[in-house]
C-alpha cells in the first residue's frame, strides 16, 4: 500500500509547475536584461557593473521583462513562447542605440523612429561608402529573419501549451502590474515607487540616464518626452510683464537690403585638427570675412535641430533631450525670420537641393512662412560632386533665382556636398594634400572632406562677387550646422579621445568640438566682426541687425538675452567674457532673461501665445488667431 506522503496532490504539482515557470521567466528575463546592456555598453565589465551596483535598477528591468514574458504567454497559450518575440524586438534597438552612439555620439531615443525614412534615404550612401559592410549586415538580416521564422513554428509546435486556469493565472499577475509600471514612467510627475526601485530620470544627460538606468528603463524614460510641460510659472500675467521694446514706425532704417542666410553641411575648419598640415589654406574666403563661430548643439547629425535655432530664434536647451522640433512640435504655424520678412514684403523663399520630405521640411516650412520651398523636385537639375548637389551648382542656382526678383527677397539655403561619408574617390582629384602621421584611409578621408570645404569657400566667393556688383545691398550669411562625422580622424589626429563629441564637458572642449564658422557681411559695409561663439538661436538677431532691421523680439528681445548669454545651451549659459552658469536648469533660480526666454518659446510653440501681438506683430497679421 502506497504511503499517503508520496502522493503528490494536483494543487500541489500545480504550484511547483507554476514556480518553476516564474523561475525559469525570470531566468530568461535575466539572459535579456544582460544581453540588451552587453549590445549597448559594448563591455562586459560594465554590464557586470549595471547588476552588481545594487542602487541601479537591474533587477526592476528583469522583473519587467519576466512580468512581459508572462503577459505574452498568457496572449499566446504558450509556455515561454514570448522570449522568441519579445528577445529580437529589445536586442535590435540596443543594437541600433550602440551604432548610433559611434557615429552621433547619442543614444537611441523612442524618437528616432519618427525619421526613420530618412535613414532609408541615406542607406545607399552608406551602402556604397561600404558595400561588403553592408552586404554582410544584409545576409545576416535575412538569415536571422529566416531562422528566427523556423524557430518561431518549431516553438509553437512544441512547447508546452497553458490551461485555460494558467493563461488567466498569468494575465491576472502580469498585466496589472505592467500598468502600474507603465503610470509610473512619467518623468513628469514623482513617483514613490519608482524611487523605490532606483529608476531615476536623468532628463538632463542622457548618457548618464542609460548608464544608470540601462537601455531599457532609459528608453522608456524618454517616451513621454513629446509631451512637452510648461515651465513653472508660465501664464498670461508672466508673459505680460515681460518688456517688449517699442520699434519705431518702419523697421528699417537703410532700405530693405535682400537676406541670402546658407547653412552650410557639416562646415567646420579641419585646419583645427592637431598634428596636420595642408598644402593650402581651404577656406580663405571665409577666414578672411568670419565675424565669430557657432556653437552648434549637435554633432556629426541632427542638421534640423541646428536649423530650427537659427531660423525661429528659439532655443533647443528648452526641449526635452533629445527632442527634433521638426518631427515632434512644428505642427501650426510659429514665427520666424520667414515671417519677419514676409511681413515686411519680401519674397521668402527656402532652397535646398534635396527631397522635400526630408526632415518633414515641407511642413515646417509651411509653417514657418515661407511662400514657397524649392526642393530637388522644384529645382533644375544640377551638377553633382560625387552623389550630392555641388555648392557651386547651387550657388549659381540662388543668383539665377534672386537675378529674376524684383521684390526685396530671403532666401533660406541648406547646402548638401559636405554631407558625409567623406569616401577616398568622391571627387576625381583632391586639390590640397593633409601631411601627418595618419593612417591611409584616415587621411584620404579628411582629404576628400577638406576638398568639400574649398569648394564650400569658392562657392562663398562666387556668391559675394556677384553680391558686389548690384545695386540693391546684399545681406549673407553662412554657418555650419555641426562637426562633420569624421571618424578615426578624430582620434588618429588628437583631435579628441573618441569618434563622436561630448555632449557637455568644460567650455573650451566644447568650443572646440562644436564650433563651426560664422560669417555675417553686407555688399555694402563688409564683414560684421568679433561676435565670438554663439548659439544658433542668435542667428535670426545677427542677420537683421546687419541689415539694419528692429524687431521686438528679434532685435529687441533676443538682443537683451545677447548682451547677457552668447551662448544658451541645455548644460550651461556662457557670457561675452566667457564666465560659465554650468546646469542653470537644474538650478531653483535662473536669470530674469532665461526665464523669460523660455517663457516665450513656450507660449508660441505649445501655449496659448498671449505674446503674439506684442513680440510677433507680423505673426500676429498673417496667422491670426481664431476667435473663440
Amino acid at each position: 500500500m502506497p504511503l499517503i506522503g508520496s502522493i503528490r496532490s494536483p494543487r500541489r504539482d500545480a504550484l511547483l509547475g507554476a514556480i518553476g515557470s516564474l523561475v525559469v521567466s525570470l531566468a530568461l528575463a535575466l539572459v535579456l536584461t544582460a544581453g540588451i546592456e552587453a549590445v549597448q555598453r559594448g563591455s562586459f565589465s560594465e554590464t557586470i557593473a549595471y547588476f552588481a551596483d545594487p542602487m541601479r535598477p537591474a533587477l526592476a528591468t528583469v522583473g519587467i521583462f519576466a512580468l512581459m514574458f508572462l503577459a505574452l504567454d498568457a496572449a499566446f497559450g504558450r509556455a515561454h513562447y514570448a522570449v522568441l518575440i519579445l528577445a529580437p524586438l529589445a536586442l535590435l534597438p540596443a543594437l541600433i542605440s550602440k551604432q548610433k552612439q559611434i557615429y552621433l555620439s547619442d543614444p537611441l531615443y523612442p524618437t528616432d523612429f519618427l525619421f526613420g525614412r530618412q535613414i532609408m534615404e541615406l542607406m545607399p550612401v552608406l551602402v556604397r561608402d561600404r558595400p561588403w559592410t553592408a552586404l554582410g549586415i544584409a545576409v545576416g538580416i535575412v538569415v536571422a529573419v529566416v531562422a528566427l521564422a523556423c524557430l518561431l513554428v518549431f516553438a509553437w509546435r512544441r512547447f508546452p501549451r497553458l490551461a485555460r486556469r494558467q493563461r488567466i493565472g498569468r494575465a491576472l499577475v502580469a498585466v496589472p502590474l505592467l500598468a502600474g509600471f507603465v503610470h509610473i514612467m512619467d518623468f513628469n510627475q514623482f513617483s514613490w515607487l519608482r524611487d523605490r526601485l532606483n529608476i531615476i530620470p536623468i532628463m538632463w544627460d542622457q548618457t548618464e540616464n542609460y548608464r544608470h538606468n540601462g537601455f531599457t528603463m532609459a528608453f522608456a524614460l524618454n517616451l513621454p518626452m513629446a509631451n512637452v510641460s510648461a515651465p513653472a510659472g508660465y501664464m498670461g500675467d508672466a508673459i505680460n510683464a515681460i518688456e517688449a521694446p517699442i520699434v519705431p514706425a518702419g523697421t528699417t532704417h537703410r532700405g530693405k537690403p535682400d537676406v541670402i542666410v546658407v547653412m552650410s553641411e557639416s562646415l567646420f575648419d579641419p585646419t583645427r585638427l592637431p598634428n596636420v598640415t595642408f598644402s593650402a589654406d581651404p577656406m580663405p574666403t571665409m577666414r578672411a570675412m568670419q565675424s565669430g563661430n557657432v556653437m552648434s548643439p549637435e554633432f556629426g547629425g541632427m542638421t534640423a535641430n541646428v536649423e530650427f535655432e537659427a531660423l525661429t530664434g528659439f532655443s533647443n536647451a528648452f526641449l526635452p533631450y533629445g527632442s527634433i522640433p521638426y518631427q515632434q512640435y512644428i505642427r501650426d504655424p510659429i514665427p520666424s525670420m520667414a515671417t519677419f520678412f514676409k511681413g515686411e514684403g519680401y519674397v521668402s523663399r527656402a532652397i535646398h537641393p534635396f527631397q522635400s520630405w526630408f526632415w518633414n521640411r515641407s511642413a515646417v516650412y509651411k509653417a514657418f512662412g515661407f511662400d514657397t520651398f524649392r526642393s530637388e523636385e522644384k529645382l533644375p537639375a544640377m551638377t553633382k560632386r560625387g552623389i550630392f548637389t555641388s555648392d557651386e551648382a547651387l550657388t549659381k542656382e540662388i543668383i539665377r533665382q534672386a537675378d529674376q526678383m524684383e521684390d526685396p527677397f530671403f532666401f533660406f539655403t541648406v547646402t548638401l556636398q559636405g554631407h558625409g561619408p567623406y569616401e577616398p574617390n568622391r571627387y576625381a582629384e583632391n586639390t590640397i594634400k593633409v601631411e601627418g602621421d595618419l593612417p591611409a584611409a584616415d587621411r584620404q578621408v579628411l582629404e576628400t572632406y577638406t576638398q568639400g570645404v574649398k569648394e564650400a569657400d569658392d562657392s562663398l566667393k562666387l556668391l559675394m562677387d556677384w553680391a558686389k556688383d548690384r545695386d540693391r545691398e546684399t545681406i549673407i550669411v553662412l554657418f555650419g550646422d555641426h562637426l562633420p562625422p569624421l571618424n578615426t580622424v578624430y582620434t588618429s589626429t588628437g583631435f579628441m579621445p573618441g569618434v563622436t563629441a561630448a555632449r557637455k564637458g568644460p567650455l573650451d572642449e566644447m568650443k572646440r568640438t562644436h564650433e563651426t564658422p560664422l560669417i555675417v557681411w553686407s555688399s555694402k559695409t563688409g564683414p560684421v566682426r568679433d561676435l565670438g561663439t554663439v548659439s544658433p538661436a542668435f542667428i535670426s538677431y545677427q542677420t537683421l541687425k546687419a541689415g539694419g532691421f528692429e524687431h521686438p523680439y528679434y532685435t529687441g528681445f533676443l538682443g537683451r538675452v545677447f548682451d547677457e548669454h552668447r551662448i544658451v545651451d541645455r548644460f550651461m549659459l556662457v557670457n561675452e567674457t566667457d564666465e560659465v552658469v554650468a546646469d542653470w536648469a537644474r538650478q531653483k533660480v535662473i536669470p530674469d532673461t532665461v526665464r523669460d526666454y523660455r517663457f516665450l518659446q513656450h507660449d508660441m510653440m505649445f501655449g496659448k501665445r498671449y505674446g503674439t501681438e506684442r513680440f510677433f506683430p507680423t505673426h500676429a497679421d498673417l496667422f491670426p488667431r481664431p476667435v473663440s
